[in-house]
């Protein structure tokens, strides 16, 4: 019996019984739409993030005083305030692996702009922060290094703090604002970013110069980070490495001494948040995988039936030349074509499924090619293996014992 004539039975036979078809094809159907939604989700949140830290720098690098934080314990304040303007100079002039370099110091407090009022915090740094973390001026401008050496009281916004303290929509550029008693100049606004991934507003900033905030605002003399960016994302190591040995040299440490200062990199976090995701994505495809072995037994329990309900049939077509392999191909055709059939539909299905969610949630999803393969292979893969042993079983049946069967 040729391969042509053993597709029509197995057409005849599924199309015979409809419902029980669809029925058994539903736990392939959902699997695999599960599977590919779920990867989808996954591999969108992972592209998010990605996206998220290259907006922000990924080549930053952020170096902190105090050493790195063991079962947390609380370091003394002194050993916070290891970073001087000295170390900052020397990575200015110094370095071969980076090309910008800004100190940082930060305080908390509030903008005061006649009756309107929010609470924020101001930021100082020099120019080159911008460079490091991909922010631009997009009305006014960036103060000058006059401005930094001469401490001058103007700050640069972001547009959440002109939208709460300008709510009319006025100018902001040239406006005195006090932050904390301090009056501020504003010379520019930075270009808007929204939300980041983690929910963080990206427009809630205002940065002055860092010798302004150190003197009139903090009255300190030591940096609380400084910010860098290495030449390249590939250089993130290399320029890692020359910090360190140059903060130690600064910092006259010995070779059995702790570092007093700990550098963190935007390479080091994302490689941590990719493999977050990518252990939570592994996890929702496996947990949605349970649903295609589900699917698969269903298989095998309805292909059982059916080898049961047409045991007569099999003892004629034996009767009259079939072979056992010809019965078994015959059954197994019949298995694959469901798996293969609810496997077709299901891909349809988790991909309008990952597309719902986008619209409905807001979620970032990313569908990839072998996601969608991958699942078809396996719900394919599946309808062979269930399917295999009632073929096998139906194959091995007495061609006498099938025709008295009742």
């Amino acid at each position: 019996m040729n391969g042509t004539n053993l597709l029509k039975i197995a057409l005849r036979a599924l199309a015979n019984n409809k419902l029980r078809a669809f029925l058994t094809m539903l736990g392939i159907i959902i699997g695999v739409a599960s599977v590919i939604t779920m990867l989808a989700i996954g591999q969108g949140s992972k592209k998010s993030i990605q996206k998220q830290i290259a907006e922000m720098g990924s080549n930053m690098i952020m170096i902190h005083p105090g050493a790195e934080m063991r079962g947390g314990v609380r370091q003394d304040p002194s050993s916070m305030q290891t970073l001087k303007l000295d170390d900052y100079q020397t990575l200015l002039d110094e370095t071969k692996y980076l090309s910008y370099v800004s100190p940082n110091v930060n305080n908390s407090g509030q903008f005061i702009n006649g009756a309107n009022n929010y609470p924020s915090s101001i930021t100082g740094v020099n120019r080159e922060y911008l460079d490091i973390r991909q922010l631009s001026v997009d009305q006014g401008e960036m103060f000058t290094e006059a401005d930094i050496l001469s401490s001058a009281k103007v700050c640069v916004v972001g547009k959440t703090i002109v939208d709460n303290l300008f709510p009319d929509g006025s100018d902001p550029i040239g406006k005195v604002i006090r932050f904390n008693k301090i009056p501020f100049r504003i010379v520019g606004v930075l270009k808007s970013k929204g939300y980041n991934s983690m929910g963080q507003d990206q427009d809630d900033v205002a940065l002055a110069p860092y010798t302004t905030v150190m003197k009139r605002l903090l009255a300190v003399t030591y940096l609380q980070s400084i910010f860098a960016s290495a030449l390249s994302e590939d250089m993130t190591d290399n320029a890692t490495e020359e910090i360190t040995t140059l903060l130690r040299e600064n910092h006259k440490l010995k070779a059995t001494d702790e570092d007093d200062f700990t550098i963190r990199s935007q390479q080091e976090l994302s490689t941590m948040l990719n493999s977050t995701t990518d252990l939570m994505t592994t996890l929702l495809a496996c947990i949605a995988g349970i649903s295609l072995v589900v699917g698969g037994i269903g298989i095998m329990n309805i292909m059982y039936v059916s080898v049961t309900e047409r045991t007569r049939e099999i003892g004629l077509r034996m009767s009259v030349g079939a072979r056992g392999i010809d019965i078994l191909s015959q059954f197994l055709i019949e298995a694959v074509l469901i798996s293969i059939t609810g496997g077709l539909i299901g891909v349809v299905f988790g991909i309008a499924a990952s597309y719902i969610v986008k619209v409905v949630f807001a979620w970032p999803i990313y569908i990839q090619i072998y996601s969608v393969i991958l699942s078809f292979a396996v719900c394919t893969v599946t309808g062979i293996f269930f399917g295999w042993y009632p073929a096998q079983k139906a194959s091995n049946l007495d061609p006498i014992d099938a025709i008295r069967y009742e």
